[in-house]
């Protein structure tokens, strides 16, 4: 009991500072000026003002709408919606949908209005309460933590990580830090405060090192920049000329990577665990042995997570290489698809060390540290902690 006390205490303190952080502002940067934003039914548009190029759309297109929340409810207005020919960021409307307009009201009265697109917040909260649900009906109280460091990992990068960064603080070993912290609170909120979390940790974390060191190797030998990524050039304009876009580069390929390393590490942990609980008895070298057989066999299909990873997020690109003829040499060699080579080996070289990472670890730790955690049992060959 002494031992889901202290789970259920970490996993409060964990709840805790997910409510802190959503009140905290690192950043300090001020709000850009917004009125009302609620959501609004489209009633009639006006195509008269919008230019066509093929496929392309540029221009203004007015769309009459009636709003449908807020202290407004009910009240119609004349709204634009701006059209910049990049099909990624636009959205064109139809009578009958129903968008997010964001409009003042100066004197009472909504004027000023923009389309901020499709609404679908409703959507994005169902889908996170299925979600959650899934994790619980399948994993129980676990998945009930699992769903905590969801959020907690969300809460960190959001509140944390992203606005340290725009502070000028140094993003490979602020990157480090928040991996981490992330890595703690999810090993140990999913694994239990117990050698298999402590086992998960470090091994987690040794992969991580290893892959931090890989990329910062590799990237200046590829000799590629950050202003690869999406928005990197934008965020430039956006005033922060100091900001180093290659470490954030170098900080992306491991926090991208993380997830993965802990997943295939928690899966080690969780066997040795489980092999010294059924045989207690078992040595040192045949609890590795087993360990890294089970490793073997779960690194044989991990390898490919990264690469089905990344590369289907850039199926159209592919597609566009493939499309106009380029060589595979030329593909391979051109900076962004260099840099995504690297992303997915280097990334891949944490997974593959992790399982042998973890089962020495977790080998040491069950061999020097044979203490019971948790409520003693009355037979001897469960003097071991139990899985929770």
């Amino acid at each position: 009991m002494p031992h889901l006390h202290r789970e259920w205490l970490f996993s409060l303190l964990i709840a805790g500072i997910c409510i802190g952080l959503a009140f905290v502002d690192l950043a300090g940067i001020p709000q850009a000026p917004s009125g009302y934003r609620f959501r609004a039914l489209i009633t009639d548009v006006d195509n008269s003002s919008v230019q066509r190029h093929l496929i392309v759309k540029t221009n203004a297109q007015v769309l009459n709408v009636r709003l449908l929340d807020g202290p407004h409810e009910g009240r119609e207005l004349s709204i634009v919606n701006m059209l910049t020919g990049k099909m990624e960021l636009d959205e064109f409307y139809e009578p009958g949908g129903v968008i997010l307009v964001e409009y003042h009201a100066p004197d009472g009265k909504p004027a000023d209005g923009m389309a901020r697109g499709t609404y679908r917040l409703r959507l994005q909260l169902l889908l996170i309460g299925l979600f959650t649900i899934l994790l619980l009906a399948v994993a129980g109280v676990t998945g009930l933590k699992a769903a905590l460091s969801f959020v907690f990992a969300a809460m960190v990068l959001w509140k944390l990580f992203f606005p340290l960064l725009l502070r000028g603080y140094p993003p490979i070993s602020t990157g480090l830090g928040i991996v981490a912290l992330l890595t703690g609170v999810i090993c140990f909120s999913v694994g239990g405060l117990s050698r298999r979390g402590t086992a998960t940790f470090i091994g987690s974390m040794l992969g991580l090192l290893l892959t931090c060191g890989l990329a910062v190797w590799f990237t200046s030998l590829f000799r590629l920049h950050g202003a690869l990524r999406p928005y990197a050039e934008m965020l430039l304009y956006s005033g922060y000329y100091e900001i180093n876009l290659t470490d954030i580069f170098i900080a992306s390929v491991f926090i991208a990577c993380s997830g993965a390393v802990m997943d295939l590490a928690m899966d080690i942990a969780a066997t040795m665990d489980e092999l010294k609980l059924k045989h207690p008895d078992i040595g040192l070298m045949e609890h590795m042995r087993s360990g890294l057989r089970v490793g073997r066999a779960v690194t044989g299909t991990m390898t490919t997570t990264l690469l089905l990873a990344y590369s289907g997020s850039h199926i159209t690109m592919f597609m566009v290489f493939l499309a106009k003829g380029l060589p595979a040499d030329r593909l391979l060699n051109a900076p962004f698809v260099a840099a995504e080579v690297l992303n997915i080996l280097v990334g891949s070289f944490g997974l593959v060390t992790v399982a042998p990472f973890t089962v020495l670890v977790s080998g040491l730790l069950y061999r020097l540290n044979p203490v019971v955690e948790g409520p003693a049992v009355e037979s001897p060959a469960r003097a071991e902690p139990s899985v929770q």
